[in-house]
């Protein structure tokens, strides 16, 4: 996002987001990743496959290539490029759910180089719907949805009561790792940590935790 304090956007940053906003937010979510690259792959060791923080790490560090190697004109085409290199680059089942939320993200910003808090708004609702479907899951089957679906509802709510974007996305950002924490009590419904039934209870999820650090880059 535009940083509040960035003279050479002071008036604009409280109302959209840019291009160069949404690069800023991916390179921070990569070194967000990295930093905790350790952290994301000992949660996924409790009731995963143990690989979810090498996989994001490398998923981003693509996304990071990606952003150096080229230039974007619209954030439609930036999403679409940041969807299809985590497709490629990230295994296991968080590829596609990530690929899939940076496709649907760019779907209802097409031609736009600035989206406004409303139009960011239908973005993360398309982003969220497409891992929804993608991944045949909702709040509660302890998924990344659990950090996502929160944080939409709490950007809206925000919006509604006339919030500029910063402080709209900063409570989605609380949302989410609200959420997130809420999924070490549950039992999980759908992926690798299903299997596991009980046992599963009394361990953040991984993919939960790596979506709030999502929602979280977008407010640094």
């Amino acid at each position: 996002m535009t940083p509040p304090d960035d003279p050479t956007t002071r008036g604009t940053a409280a109302t959209s987001l840019t291009v160069e906003g949404l690069t800023r937010w991916l390179r921070t979510y990569a070194t967000t990743i990295a930093d905790h690259e350790e952290h994301l792959t000992e949660l996924d060791a409790a009731i995963g496959d143990a690989d979810h923080g090498t996989n994001m790490a490398r998923g981003m560090t693509s996304v990071a290539a990606l952003l150096d190697d080229q230039t974007f004109e619209t954030l439609d085409v930036l999403a679409k490029k940041v969807g299809m290199a985590l497709v490629s680059a990230v295994g296991g089942a968080a590829g596609p759910l990530y690929g899939t939320f940076w496709l649907r993200f760019a779907q209802p910003l097409a031609g736009l180089a600035t989206a406004d808090a409303d139009q960011l708004s239908r973005a993360l609702h398309a982003a969220v719907d497409g891992v929804r479907q993608r991944g045949k899951a909702d709040v509660g089957d302890k998924t990344m949805l659990d950090a996502l679906v929160p944080a939409v509802d709490a950007y809206d709510t925000a919006i509604t009561q006339g919030a500029d974007l910063p402080v709209a996305l900063t409570r989605a950002a609380e949302a989410a790792d609200a959420g997130c924490a809420a999924t070490v009590p549950m039992v999980a419904r759908k992926g690798r940590a299903s299997y596991l039934g009980e046992r599963s209870a009394g361990h953040q999820d991984p993919g939960a935790t790596s979506a709030a650090l999502l929602l979280r880059a977008a407010v640094k």
